[in-house]
């Protein structure tokens, strides 16, 4: 079954622990077109935490409309650690929600910004600071897209869970926002 239908996949999980928060979200992607938003939204109840998507295919959309540093997309191309962490970034200030998820990455069939086919970076941003991670997935196009869903929603999920729990910002591998993720990056990185 899909990971965009109820009761498959992260989403009806991460739309009870938004509920129980009181948290709202919304998807800033790139190479899913709107499957995280879809994902979300086919769980009964959505419509009290999330907040919207946008679609932003075009790296012009990614800077303009989420804020993503012009900079960066030209020295690092539209699939990068980095412009997931801004697109989660930017989607929470645009739609004005708690949590932001992102996409961006290569669904195929050809390799894209000089990277492979399944190369393929997923963020989540919220009070816990910003989670990110770079898959290197197989499979055909929509194979790829549907495990990029499971993992923007997976990451979000773990993010919620760490709240829910008590963890606290950033003690379990997620990044305070306006820090790097790692120590070799600058400030500007994120």
């Amino acid at each position: 079954m899909p990971a965009t239908t109820a009761g498959a996949g992260p989403a009806p999980a991460v739309v009870g622990l938004l509920r129980r928060l009181g948290l709202t979200i919304g998807t800033a992607e790139s190479l899913t077109g709107g499957l995280v938003c879809a994902a979300l939204t086919s769980v009964p109840g959505a419509s009290a935490v999330v907040r919207g998507g946008v679609v932003a295919y075009a790296s012009e959309v990614k800077a303009q409309v989420l804020h993503v540093d012009r900079d960066v997309l030209d020295r690092e191309g539209a699939v990068s650690a980095v412009v997931a962490a801004q697109l989660a970034q930017g989607v929470r200030s645009v739609l004005t929600c708690d949590v932001g998820v992102s996409t961006t990455g290569v669904a195929g069939p050809e390799p894209a910004d000089g990277r492979p086919v399944g190369t393929v970076h997923v963020a989540a941003a919220g009070p816990w600071g910003i989670l990110g991670e770079a898959l290197a997935l197989t499979g055909d196009r929509e194979q790829i897209r549907a495990a990029s869903v499971h993992a923007a929603l997976g990451l979000v999920a773990r993010g919620l869970e760490n709240l829910r729990d008590g963890v606290g910002r950033a003690g379990y591998g997620g990044v305070e926002p306006g820090r790097p993720a790692h120590p070799d990056e600058g400030e500007e990185a994120l």
